[in-house]
């Protein structure tokens, strides 16, 4: 795994929200991420977030095939999710001090699947933080055809917390922000083993699937450490949700691990 950000993908990812760093994995770890996360769905059935009912159907059913927070449910994922060389990358990116998991997921786009309408991370969240980002780590080689991600570069900057569900509508983001239906979209294909990291506020969707493959995908949303309670459920269980005020800090170890701090050391897994 890279554990080393060069000064121009740091500046990079600050002027346009994201980065593609290629080669993230080696090929062994690579393969060691494609069996546990297909281990992992299969473990979990067809429950998307753990103490939720099980997978949406219609339209956004057939965009990917979504498990939330399987480090919670799968050993070897929770291995690869609390790295604390992830939380390390993240907050170098961020430029923050600690870091988060907010949640992880599996974004795999079956056979022609459909696309991923444009969208903003942060809005869904139980928290509002502009320095809240993402890794998208491809685990198939990722194409044009078979549903890579676009982002609209600089959009994190004039974001506000505003947003619109993704649904069928391609564009329905540009109602809330007009401006940027007229913005180039810079497309990020990437080899499989290759990663991104963008902003929770920088707009990206994704093509449809063209392809009678998988693409396959895994993410983890990174929240910075610090961070409260906005009053968005989310991934929130009902029991966790009802001990929760608005401005409580989320902190609880169980549900958001301390990835990275840099105030202490040794804070999550290393594999």
């Amino acid at each position: 795994m890279r554990t080393q950000l060069q000064a121009a993908e740091i500046e990079h990812y600050g002027d346009n929200g994201f980065v593609i760093l290629e080669d993230f994995l080696t090929p062994d770890e690579l393969e060691g991420w494609r069996a546990a996360v297909m281990e992992a769905v299969e473990e979990r059935g067809d429950v998307r977030i753990p103490g939720f009912q099980g997978d949406s159907g219609g339209f956004y059913g057939r965009v990917f095939l979504q498990r939330v927070n399987l480090w919670q449910t799968s050993a070897r994922m929770k291995a690869l999710m609390l790295d604390e060389r992830l939380g390390r990358l993240a907050a170098e990116l961020a430029g923050v001090d600690g870091i988060r998991i907010w949640h992880d997921q599996t974004l795999i786009k079956g056979p022609w699947a459909n696309p991923t309408a444009w969208h903003l991370d942060v809005p869904y969240w139980s928290f509002s933080s502009r320095d809240a980002l993402s890794i998208w780590v491809a685990l198939d080689d990722v194409t044009l055809e078979n549903g890579c991600l676009f982002f609209l570069p600089g959009t994190h900057r004039e974001a506000t917390f505003d947003n619109v569900g993704i649904g069928q509508n391609m564009g329905e983001l540009f109602q809330v922000y007009p401006q940027w239906a007229t913005r180039e979209a810079v497309a990020a294909p990437m080899r499989a083993g290759s990663c991104s990291f963008h902003n929770g506020l920088t707009a990206h969707g994704a093509h449809a699937n063209m392809t009678p493959y998988l693409r396959r995908a895994m993410t983890c949303a990174y929240m910075p450490d610090g961070s409260r309670f906005n009053g968005k459920q989310n991934i929130l269980r009902p029991e966790q949700l009802a001990r929760l005020s608005v401005g409580d800090p989320l902190d609880d170890d169980a549900q958001n691990p301390l990835l990275f701090s840099r105030s202490s050391s040794g804070v999550g897994c290393r594999v």
